[in-house]
């Protein structure tokens, strides 16, 4: 298939979520490969689903950071809404977890660290994710971590109201903050909890909290404290308790803050075998991070 005259789609697609699928591209145009997201084809109007899937577009324009994708163009094609985005090499956190098992601490905390980059970014614009989980992080071959899937995100609460319908709560059950389910509400302090839930289940190798149905899990997520990791260092345990609080208020303040109490983990990385590129290889995205740590120290 051809978009636009334009952009060649792949015959299968990349993934397949609640607002659409993804597809990888060809945009002939620019001799480039993209990623193109389809809003769902609905049997009729979803004028909700329209404009979460617009906002969502507009959310990226505006968040410029490696470590969020690139929005390169948005159109309607065949009465269907589109995004053309920069096509991401890697492999999801989710996929990492499930075929290693639990990460090594240095890992867990450098995914996170890298994660809570792109957090503070979007935080500083009043971008509120609402649906950080495994399956949205990617890590990319140079070792880079991807926040993907802007699309349940919020510019600020009073979106709540306009794109939430009566009773519906947005988000992964597993990964949503307590304050998320008694009220439909989100802030930064949101994304940081179901942060919390994903550097537990990479330390651990399973999800934190799940259940036969949604409303087990939402319990779970509302009233049981979660268990430690064993094996750990103690102050990291401290730091995912204090993530994991089920009052906003008690959990770190900001992601910068919660950013400097991952970077001592961050150390003698081992390797990661087979998601990684060897360390022969050039990283230019690490060459010139590396410089400008030290220009800015």
């Amino acid at each position: 298939m051809v978009i636009g005259d334009r952009y060649v789609l792949d015959d299968l697609p990349l993934g397949q979520g609640g607002m659409g699928a993804v597809y990888g591209g060809h945009d002939r145009h620019l001799d480039r490969r993209v990623a193109i997201k389809f809003l769902k084809f609905l049997t009729g109007p979803d004028e909700e689903q329209k404009r979460r899937f617009l906002r969502e577009a507009r959310i990226l324009a505006r968040l410029e950071h490696p470590g969020a994708p690139v929005l390169y163009d948005f159109g309607t094609f065949d009465q269907r809404l589109f995004q053309v985005m920069q096509f991401i090499e890697g492999v999801t956190v989710a996929d990492v977890v499930s075929e290693h098992g639990p990460l090594p601490v240095p890992w867990a905390a450098a995914i996170a660290a890298q994660a809570c980059a792109v957090l503070s970014a979007a935080h500083t614009l009043s971008i509120y994710h609402r649906d950080l989980k495994p399956t949205n992080l990617m890590l990319c071959p140079d070792g880079s971590v991807k926040v993907l899937d802007f699309g349940l995100a919020v510019l600020r609460e009073a979106d709540t109201t306009q794109f939430t319908r009566v009773g519906q709560l947005l988000g992964t059950p597993s990964y949503m903050a307590p304050e998320q389910i008694q009220s439909g509400l989100s802030g930064p302090r949101s994304d940081l909890y179901a942060l919390g839930c994903v550097l537990h289940e990479m330390l651990t190798g399973r999800q934190l909290f799940s259940g036969p149905t949604e409303y087990a899990v939402f319990e779970r997520q509302v009233k049981e404290r979660p268990p430690e990791v064993p094996g750990v260092p103690a102050e990291l345990n401290r730091l995912i308790g204090d993530l994991l609080e089920k009052d906003p208020d008690n959990r770190p303040a900001a992601a910068d803050v919660l950013y400097e109490r991952l970077q001592p983990f961050v150390v003698d990385l081992p390797v990661l075998p087979g998601f990684l590129n060897p360390a022969s290889v050039p990283s230019p995205g690490r060459m010139y991070a590396r410089i400008l740590g030290r220009v800015l120290a």
